[in-house]
C-alpha cells in the first residue's frame, strides 16, 4: 500500500473558479468537485479541454456545493468515461440538478443563436453540454447527510460539515488513514440574512482553503440603508433599478430584504421583479429543505407574495414595456448571460438606469467591466453604451472576508502540515499567505494549475 497521496489541482489555482481537486491515495481517485471556469477567455476556453488526468480512473466526486464553479463540469467529465457516484447534501444535489439543466438550456439556445446569427468561427458551433448529457448526470447524483462520517472503504471515510455560503453548502473532511484533509469549498458569512453561521474543522493535517476575498474586508456598510438610498434615487429619476444577481442565494437574500424594507416602511410599493426561471427554482428548494435556513414558512409565503416573479420570456417584454420605476432584479449576477442581458439591451443607454453590482465580479466578466467604470458592453453580437448609473454593494457577498477566514480556521487544534490556498486571483492569494503567517505562523502554499503534490500518510 502507498504511503502517500497526491492532489492535482485541475482547477481553482491561481484563479477563483473552475474547482476541481485530485485526490490520489489508497487505492482510490477522489475528486473534490468538478466545475467550469468562468471569466477571462483563456480560462473560459480551458473548459473545452479535457482533463488532463483519465475520467474512467475516477471512482467518486465529492460536491462542497451546487454553484456553477463548482458542478458545471460534471457532464463533460461522464462524456469523458467517468461512471462513479456524484455525492453531496440533498440541498446541494437539488441546486445542481437546477443549475445543470439551467446551463445546459442556455448552452444548447446559444450555439443555436451563433449557428443561425453566423456570430461564431465554428462550423458548426455545438453547446459545452446539452440538456440530455445533463440529465444523464443527475442519474449518478447521490445524496449523504451532513455531520456523519461516511466509511467509503477501509481506509477512507468522509463528512460533509454545514458551511453557509448557499443552501446545502459544506465543507468536506477526509480521513485517509487517520490524516485529516479539509477542503473548505466556499466558506458563508456570519450574521447572514438567510444561512445560519458556518462550522469550524477542528484538525486538519491538510488544509485546501479558499481565498476569493484573502485580501479584503466586507464593508462595514448598512445594506438596508444603501439599498433604500439607491430605491429612493431610481424613483427620484423616474427610472429603473436593474441588479444583476446570481440565482442561488443572492436572488434570495435580495427578495427578503426588499420585503422586509416595504414590511418596516423603508421603502415604498415599488413594484419588484425577479425574472430568473432559475432563481424560481431555487426558491422551491428553500422551501423544501427548511433545516438548512432561517426562513420561516410564513416569512417564506409572504416574501413571494410581495414580489412579481416572472415566468416567460412574453411577461420580459411586458416588464420592459411597462412605464413604471421598478426594480429588476434578473440572473446573472457576473453579468454574463441570462436574462438580464435582455434589460440590458433596452436600458444601459439611459441615463435614468442604474445597474446595481451586488456580488463578486470575476476577471474578465462583464460585470467586472461595469464595475470599473466601462463606456460599453458587447453582448449579442454588439457594443451597447452605458449611460446608466453603476453602483456596488460589496458586503452581499456570499464569501467570507480575510477576517472571516481567519475566524474560520481557529479551532484547528493542531498545526496543519500544509495549507493549499485556492480559490483567488493572485493578488488576493499572497496576502491571504501574509496574514496566515502573521496569525498562526503556519506557512501556506499557493499551488498553479496542473501542480501535482505528494503528501505523506
Amino acid at each position: 500500500m502507498k504511503d502517500f497521496a497526491k492532489i492535482k489541482f485541475l482547477g481553482a489555482a491561481e484563479t477563483v473558479t473552475g474547482s476541481k481537486f485530485l485526490l490520489e491515495a489508497v487505492g482510490k481517485n477522489i475528486l473534490i468537485d468538478c466545475g467550469m471556469f468562468q471569466g477571462l477567455k483563456e480560462l473560459r476556453e480551458q473548459n473545452w479541454e479535457d482533463l488532463s488526468v483519465n475520467a474512467e480512473e475516477i471512482d467518486i466526486v465529492l460536491l462542497t456545493h451546487g454553484h456553477l464553479d463548482h458542478v458545471g463540469y460534471l457532464p463533460r467529465l461522464l462524456k469523458q468515461g467517468f461512471k462513479g457516484k456524484i455525492v453531496g447534501t440533498a440541498p446541494t444535489l437539488a441546486i445542481a440538478e437546477i443549475i445543470l439543466r439551467d446551463s445546459a438550456k442556455i448552452h444548447e439556445e446559444e450555439a443555436d443563436r451563433a449557428n443561425k446569427e453566423k456570430l461564431t468561427k465554428h462550423n458548426p458551433a455545438l453547446p459545452f453540454y446539452t440538456v440530455k448529457e445533463a440529465e444523464r448526470t443527475v442519474q449518478h447524483f447521490q445524496v449523504e447527510v451532513q455531520d456523519k462520517w461516511i466509511s467509503y472503504t477501509e481506509h477512507i471515510s468522509y463528512r460533509f460539515q454545514y458551511n453557509g455560503h448557499i443552501i446545502g453548502a459544506t465543507f468536506i473532511e477526509l480521513d485517509i488513514d487517520g490524516k485529516r484533509f479539509v477542503f473548505s469549498g466556499d466558506i458563508g458569512r456570519v450574521d447572514d440574512y438567510l444561512l445560519n453561521d458556518p462550522k469550524k474543522p477542528e484538525w486538519a493535517d491538510f488544509l485546501f482553503i479558499e481565498s476569493t476575498y484573502g485580501n479584503k474586508l466586507h464593508p462595514e456598510e448598512d445594506v438596508e440603508e444603501v439599498l433604500s438610498e439607491i430605491i429612493k434615487e431610481t424613483l427620484h429619476k423616474k427610472g429603473n433599478l436593474i441588479i444583476p444577481s446570481f440565482a442561488v442565494e443572492r436572488l434570495q437574500t435580495l427578495m427578503y430584504i426588499l420585503w422586509k424594507l416595504y414590511k418596516q416602511n423603508k421603502i415604498t410599493n415599488i413594484p419588484i421583479f425577479v425574472d430568473s426561471p432559475m432563481g424560481n427554482n431555487v426558491l422551491e428548494v428553500f422551501n423544501r429543505f427548511p433545516k438548512w435556513h432561517k426562513l420561516s414558512p410564513a416569512d417564506y409565503n409572504a416574501m413571494c407574495e410581495h414580489i412579481n416573479i416572472i415566468q416567460s420570456y412574453k411577461e420580459t417584454w411586458e416588464t420592459i414595456d411597462d412605464k413604471r420605476s421598478k426594480i429588476i432584479i434578473a440572473g446573472s449576477g457576473m453579468v454574463t448571460g441570462g436574462r438580464v442581458l435582455t434589460y440590458l439591451q433596452q436600458m444601459i443607454d439611459a441615463s435614468s438606469t442604474t445597474v446595481l453590482l451586488v456580488g463578486y465580479q470575476a476577471e474578465g466578466t462583464r460585470g467586472r467591466q461595469l464595475l470599473e467604470g466601462a463606456h460599453e458592453i458587447h453582448f449579442y453580437g454588439k457594443y451597447y453604451p452605458v449611460k446608466a448609473t453603476i453602483k456596488s454593494i460589496d458586503s452581499l457577498s456570499a464569501h467570507a472576508d480575510q477576517q472571516d477566514l481567519i475566524d474560520w480556521m481557529a479551532k484547528i487544534k493542531n498545526v496543519p502540515e500544509k495549507i493549499f490556498l485556492i480559490h483567488g486571483e493572485p493578488n488576493a492569494l499572497d496576502a491571504f499567505r501574509v496574514k496566515i503567517k502573521d496569525v498562526y505562523n503556519w506557512n501556506a502554499t499557493i499551488p498553479k494549475f496542473l501542480d501535482v503534490i505528494k503528501v505523506n500518510l
